[in-house]
């Protein structure tokens, strides 16, 4: 799961990006507006965590322009401000949640697993496909009731995959979940996580097809025709 945090406190942001990537959690950071409204039109993210007073253009506006261009990912506010009228105001404008500064890590992360189960197939904390299973609150995938092991790199191709089951998901969708700025995006790799997780679920009734020229399915075997 990729997210993308828009803060321009620097501390704040290090400290942030270093319990998230701790949960194992994808994450680009940007510390002003513009760059967080480029990257938003160019990149897709799992969950924003949007800080409201930002220089060059402000959270609210960041928010604003998101919606207006039809983009329905899950935003998550993040602020020092409890007033209840900035709450419904930016309710208003398409907020998801709202959480106030200062506030525990596990709170973050649990409404950030919220937002996530909001936009998966079932609504529901669990997501199946055949013999294979995906816990979102714990991230751990099973496979006929027993631990699926896979490297962080496979999770996060396999949690793409299952978060949009039974939609083509293209490769570059694929290099975009996986990788970070600070990565060197490579399609490439791609097709190598998806060769290691075909075997991974080989003898299984879920299976990753590829669709010539459009990308990647997971569905169960017995769909196939």
């Amino acid at each position: 799961m990729k997210l993308l945090l828009i803060e321009d406190n620097p501390t704040l942001a290090h400290w942030l990006a270093k319990m998230l990537e701790q949960e194992a959690f994808a994450l680009d950071a940007v510390q002003d507006g513009d760059a967080a409204d480029h990257l938003l039109r160019t990149n897709h993210y799992d969950v924003i965590l949007l800080d409201l007073n930002l220089p060059k253009l402000s959270g609210k506006n960041v928010l604003r322009r998101l919606r207006q261009r039809g983009d329905a990912t899950p935003v998550l506010i993040l602020t020092a401000s409890g007033s209840i009228d900035e709450k419904v105001e930016l309710l208003g404008a398409g907020a998801d949640d709202y959480l106030v500064k200062p506030f525990e890590v596990r709170e973050l992360i649990a409404r950030i697993k919220v937002a996530i189960r909001r936009q998966s197939p079932s609504k529901a904390s669990e997501v199946v496909c055949g013999d294979l299973s995906f816990d979102i609150d714990t991230r751990q995938f099973t496979l006929k009731g027993a631990p699926l092991n896979v490297t962080p790199r496979e999770r996060s191709v396999l949690e793409t995959l299952i978060l949009r089951l039974g939609k083509t998901v293209t490769k570059p969708a694929l290099v975009d979940a996986i990788f970070t700025l600070a990565d060197e995006p490579s399609e490439d790799a791609v097709e190598i996580y998806i060769s290691r997780l075909r075997k991974k679920l080989d003898g299984s009734s879920a299976a990753i097809v590829t669709l010539r020229g459009l990308g990647y399915l997971l569905r169960k075997k017995e769909d196939d025709q």
